[in-house]
């Protein structure tokens, strides 16, 4: 884990050219034993943003680790800010591409989710994430990837080659401001669509845009946990 690797810095601000960039240049961290791992959850891997996969219908929480939401931007030096939540997402589709998934979990979260650390060709996904500076080590519930990040700080890859907010702190704000508007706080969306049952997070890229109509059986929820057990499932990151 402690092995230096050579950035380049991308030339613009864009998503996908920054995930190109690092797809190119970011020779694969080995997978590494989880500490504490238990069940094994195996399989192709659905991405739902950058830090949250779903596999065999089981909704897999990257352990360790805090992706920018699907909405967020960051500050992208001298060429303006740049959409960093959706090249978190980017990215992760280009690690699992298709591939098999293996997870080692850690348990579950408060939201029912498995908390778990991935990899794919022997490629520690988690570890990758930080490394390329799509994501943060999540240092309040783990520091195994910190040492990963301060070098990804150093080489000003991704979020780090600007002012980025931490997606908790995006998250906590988000939640304030929507949940003033919402019935008794409950500031999570429950939209059907043609889709399907689908819940909207106050970060989500389409909150705004989302009404929420009883009549049609939609409603709000006060938390992810009462959402799912109701049958609506999160929205992709894009």
């Amino acid at each position: 884990m402690s092995e230096k690797y050579r950035f380049v810095r991308p030339l613009l601000p864009v998503a996908f050219a920054l995930a190109a960039s690092v797809h190119l240049l970011s020779p694969p961290t080995s997978a590494a034993p989880p500490p504490g791992g238990s069940a094994i959850l195996s399989g192709k891997a659905t991405v739902i943003d950058g830090d949250t996969l779903e596999i065999a219908g089981e909704r897999v929480r990257l352990e360790g680790i805090d992706a920018p939401e699907s909405d967020q931007t960051c500050g992208g030096g001298w060429f303006g800010s740049w959409k960093c939540g959706r090249a978190a997402t980017a990215q992760l589709r280009w690690l699992v591409g298709g591939r098999r998934v293996d997870c080692e979990s850690g348990g579950r979260d408060k939201y029912g989710r498995v908390l778990a650390w991935c990899s794919a060709d022997g490629r520690d996904i988690n570890a990758e994430m930080v490394r390329t500076g799509h994501a943060w080590a999540f240092v309040k519930y783990s520091t195994r990837y910190e040492t990963i990040e301060a070098e990804a700080r150093k080489a000003k890859a991704g979020i780090w080659q600007g002012e980025a907010e931490p997606p908790w702190k995006f998250r906590e704000r988000r939640w304030e401001v929507a949940e003033t508007a919402a019935p008794k706080g409950c500031a999570i969306k429950g939209n059907i669509t043609a889709n399907g049952h689908i819940y909207h997070m106050p970060w989500s890229p389409w909150y705004a845009k989302v009404k929420v109509e009883p009549g049609k059986g939609e409603r709000w929820f006060c938390s992810e946990d009462e959402a799912a057990k109701a049958g609506f499932r999160p929205a992709m990151g894009l």
